[in-house]
């Protein structure tokens, strides 16, 4: 016969089991290029890698100024051959603070999106 402490830990095993396949099936950053907090010489391009496959039609990444100016003119893109990978190209920036605002929708259907800030020197 199993005690209340048993089937307590029993239950909490089983929601960890179940939170951790959730979370599993939204696609996360792996590798970030520049990386979140970074300072580099102007980039030509931004780029993501991610845990989970996009689906192109509905992902987007865009820089940004300090003042808000979008700076990328061409949308972003998938890679065709890896469908995990996001980037965005860039025209020759000049020094100050950037933000990358991504949005990711994997495969299944799950969104997940959030910005980090670079700085070229």
């Amino acid at each position: 016969m199993k005690t209340h402490t048993q089937l307590s830990r029993a239950a909490l095993a089983a929601a960890l089991i179940g939170f951790t396949q959730l979370a599993s099936a939204h696609a996360i950053p792996k590798i970030h290029q520049p990386g979140p907090g970074a300072k580099v010489s102007a980039p030509s391009e931004a780029e993501i890698e991610f845990t989970e496959e996009l689906e192109p039609t509905f992902s987007s990444m865009y820089v940004i100024t300090e003042k808000g100016t979008q700076v990328n003119a061409q949308k972003s893109t998938i890679d065709s051959d890896d469908k995990k990978h996001m980037r965005v190209s860039l025209p020759p920036l000049q020094p100050g603070v950037y933000t990358v605002q991504w949005k990711a929708f994997a495969a299944d259907g799950h969104c997940t999106q959030d910005h980090y800030n670079f700085t070229v020197k």
